[in-house]
């Protein structure tokens, strides 16, 4: 089985000209999944595909409909690149072709419940939320090892092998065209994805190297900080809490996510700055929340300091998920002129419905 890292991306602020390297680029959707390298020895059964991800993590339990059906559908010994997805039905309406009547999405809460420790649960979400799996590289095809060929070469042979596949394998999708790909970092957001990629068209795969790159959306969002989470070295702010109101401001203040990255003196900064709005009991004592937890944060301290509802900041995100934001944001500045009641959902941009049937191949 190989033990190859995937090729990893640079952030880049906007979709880069062909012409800007060496060879050109060609574009593709950049999925927002987990990345996996399928490993498949052509034995026929799915003990002989292996999922590995980014970070080394096997991913082959968590996913055996994709196991059983790889082994049963891929020609040949094979190690291909590219992105496990969840996808599921919602309500059409707007762009794309999703009319008026049901298309599909990307569900990133759904796909990360796969990681499950008990395998009962994993049968079960295995048939309730059936994976997919995109491809958008093709490393080892037989004893050949393609790693030092141009991505150029790679790709059409991808495309050979992945001819007359049927779902749960998909090919992603690539372009030439600037203009295009321009158009699918708006467009494609509306059935899930996360921005679009560029990869140089000579350039060998490089494993664990930043060599392709990738655009993702950037907004500003201004909102409440309603608390805020001692630094795990037990001094200064490791991280904010924020929050929204529903409807026009008259709502219930919701909580969507947290900012944090800051430098140890920044962090010590912000305990003076958030003390003025800090809630304190009927003894002075600064008054504790307790936040949610999950599967992932079984054994942390989820406590914070509970602020006033009163200061606003202004973050960058890059997308929602539900009514959180879908990763950690951060924080730009404060925002003194602001009601705290002024920050609400409306502010956000909502991207235009778009199904997921047709960015897929």
């Amino acid at each position: 089985m190989s033990t190859i890292a995937p090729m990893l991306a640079k952030a880049v602020p906007a979709v880069p000209a062909p012409e800007s390297v060496e060879g050109g680029l060609v574009y593709e959707p950049k999925w927002d999944g987990f990345r996996g390298v399928i490993s498949y020895d052509g034995s026929g059964t799915a003990a002989g595909v292996e999922i590995g991800s980014r970070g080394s993590k096997p991913l082959t339990r968590y996913f055996p409909e994709l196991t059983e059906a790889l082994a049963r559908i891929l020609p040949g010994p094979c190690v291909l690149d590219g992105e496990i997805v969840v996808p599921i039905d919602v309500e059409g309406g707007g762009g794309g072709g999703g009319g008026g009547g049901a298309r599909a999405k990307l569900d990133w809460e759904a796909l990360s419940q796969r990681i499950h420790p008990a395998a009962s649960r994993v049968a079960k979400l295995a048939v309730e939320t059936p994976a997919l799996f995109v491809a958008f590289d093709l490393l080892e095809r037989g004893d050949e090892s393609l790693l030092e060929q141009p991505f150029s070469a790679r790709r059409d042979a991808l495309e050979q092998l992945a001819a007359g596949l049927p779902a749960p394998f998909h090919l992603s999708r690539t372009t030439a065209d600037v203009e295009l790909a321009r158009r699918w970092l708006e467009e494609f957001e509306g059935a899930g994805l996360d921005g679009v990629v560029a990869k140089p068209l000579a350039a060998a795969y490089a494993p664990g190297k930043r060599v392709m790159l990738k655009v993702k959306h950037h907004r500003t969002a201004d909102v409440v900080v309603t608390g805020y989470r001692i630094h795990a070295s037990g001094h200064g702010v490791g991280s904010l809490l924020l929050g929204l109101y529903d409807g026009d401001g008259r709502g219930d203040l919701r909580g969507v996510g947290g900012a944090s990255a800051f430098t140890d003196k920044r962090r010590l900064e912000l305990i003076d700055e958030l003390e003025p709005y800090v809630e304190r009991d009927a003894e002075g004592h600064p008054v504790l929340g307790e936040g949610e937890r999950s599967r992932f944060s079984s054994g942390k301290d989820v406590s914070f300091v509970k602020l006033r509802p009163e200061l606003v900041a202004e973050v960058r995100y890059d997308q929602m998920e539900g009514m959180r934001f879908r990763h950690t944001v951060q924080f730009e500045r404060w925002r003194p002129d602001r009601e705290a009641r002024s920050c609400t959902f409306e502010q956000l941009d909502r991207p235009i419905a778009y199904d997921l049937g047709d960015v897929l191949i």
